[in-house]
């Protein structure tokens, strides 16, 4: 069987990833890969948003939305089971993508969809620990020495969003504390390469470990508090981010890293132009101010001009995951039509879709999966994942996005990550108005 439509190929990925569970007495978890003989391209997390149960969770809430099928809200159900049941055995990673604030977002939302208050209950303990592990020290509350998304700005930005869904003012207040220690950074998120990738005196103004990611943090407490320092701090993020760009005409690409790698350009969410667009376009959110959404047009510009899916760079090798490959950037145009109702983007995000789609392997009749080298200086390693940032489960989510854009008149909630500045539904205000 063949996809004809974006919702038919997220239904066929989880078919796939229904083949990878796992049941016992406590819920259900997923193989990040069940090829016979396979092997992941990611240390195994069985529980993490980033490759194991937290992110397959909401991608089957979500496919239980467009599709009106219950039988995926059991999928869901169990995998929540699970993590309710084991997230005091995760040991001390309290990261969003790695962690346990990745394993509290997945239950919040799992509480809510589904109405059990076990659910919730215990995304509010995760909460509780959470503040309770955040070391005070004479520079400010933090958890780690890591200020961007991988590290402290991504549990940051779980605790707003705990503080708004759970009602609990304390979750809130610690995140204002641990960000105003970011903020008095010199430059935030500006930070010497750590990574057995980088060389040691890197700089990298990218999303997940990097500037813009935490200019995006500091601009979303700028919108919580009001408080100007968080904006002054974002923008000189932001000031940076711009100031190591390669622009030319109205379209821009960012460096991996400087000084070093000022001519390898990735595209994708976690250290290219896709996720650094997010960051220009919270400030402009947040802010209104117009040249942070002309900054966000001119990344998506770079991303347009380069020729993907069709050509592969050095940026966008052989990659189809939210993390660094082809869904991260159709979730980027199906959230910027929804932001300006522009629609160009929303037909470049159907042509990565068609790309993304045509990819996908199905040889064995158990649904879909993408093969890609996920480790771009390791090409020879090829595999599939289920998980959310490296797999089938977030490239069904991106395709699900992008199906409810084309449905203005059936609007539905798209379940988005705390650092997806876009609109939770997918559709531009006028076209809502439009069907009124």
């Amino acid at each position: 069987m063949r996809a004809d439509s974006p919702l038919t190929a997220a239904i066929l990925a989880g078919r796939w990833i229904r083949a990878a569970a796992v049941d016992d007495e406590r819920g259900r978890r997923w193989l990040a890969n069940p090829d016979p003989h396979g092997t992941s391209a990611v240390t195994p997390q069985a529980w993490s948003l980033h490759s194991g149960a937290a992110g397959i969770v909401l991608f089957f809430l979500e496919l239980a939305a467009a599709t009106g099928h219950d039988a995926y809200l059991e999928d869901a159900r169990a995998g929540a089971r699970r993590l309710a049941a084991t997230w005091r055995e995760q040991g001390g990673d309290l990261t969003l993508y790695h962690g346990l604030t990745g394993t509290m977002v997945a239950l919040m939302e799992a509480g809510w969809v589904l109405g059990d208050e076990v659910f919730e209950r215990e995304s509010r303990a995760i909460a509780d620990l959470i503040v309770q592990r955040g070391r005070t020290s004479g520079d400010g509350v933090g958890w780690s020495s890591e200020s961007a998304q991988r590290g402290d700005g991504g549990i940051v930005l779980g605790l707003l969003r705990a503080a708004t869904r759970l009602g609990e003012p304390a979750y809130e207040e610690a995140a204002v504390e641990a960000g105003l220690r970011i903020a008095r950074l010199p430059v935030p998120g500006h930070r010497f390469g750590n990574h057995a990738d980088l060389p040691l005196d890197a700089v990298t103004p990218g999303f997940l470990a990097g500037t813009a990611g935490t200019a995006f943090l500091l601009a979303r407490l700028y919108g919580v508090t009001g408080d100007q320092r968080f904006l002054r701090a974002a923008r000189s993020g932001a000031d940076f981010v711009r100031e190591v760009s390669h622009v030319e005409g109205r379209w821009a690409v960012v460096p991996h890293h400087v000084p070093q790698a000022r001519e390898l350009h990735y595209l994708g969410f976690c250290s290219g132009s896709a996720g650094v667009a997010r960051m220009f376009y919270e400030l402009h959110r947040v802010g209104g101010e117009p040249g942070d959404l002309d900054w966000v047009e001119r990344l998506a510009q770079g991303i347009a001009r380069s020729g993907v899916p069709s050509r592969r760079t050095e940026g966008y090798w052989n990659v189809a995951c939210q993390c660094c490959g082809t869904a991260g950037l159709v979730e980027l145009f199906v959230g910027l039509w929804a932001a300006t109702g522009r629609e160009s983007h929303l037909e470049f995000a159907r042509g990565l879709a068609t790309d993304l789609i045509g990819r996908a392997t199905d040889h064995d009749g158990r649904g879909y999966r993408w093969y890609q080298a996920y480790r771009r200086l390791r090409p020879g390693e090829v595999s599939a994942d289920t998980g959310y940032m490296v797999g089938a489960a977030g490239i069904g989510a991106a395709l699900l996005h992008l199906d409810a854009a084309g449905q203005p008149d059936q609007a539905r909630r798209a379940i988005l990550l705390p650092d997806n500045p876009f609109p939770a539904i997918p559709v531009p205000t006028s076209a809502l108005r439009r069907q009124d």
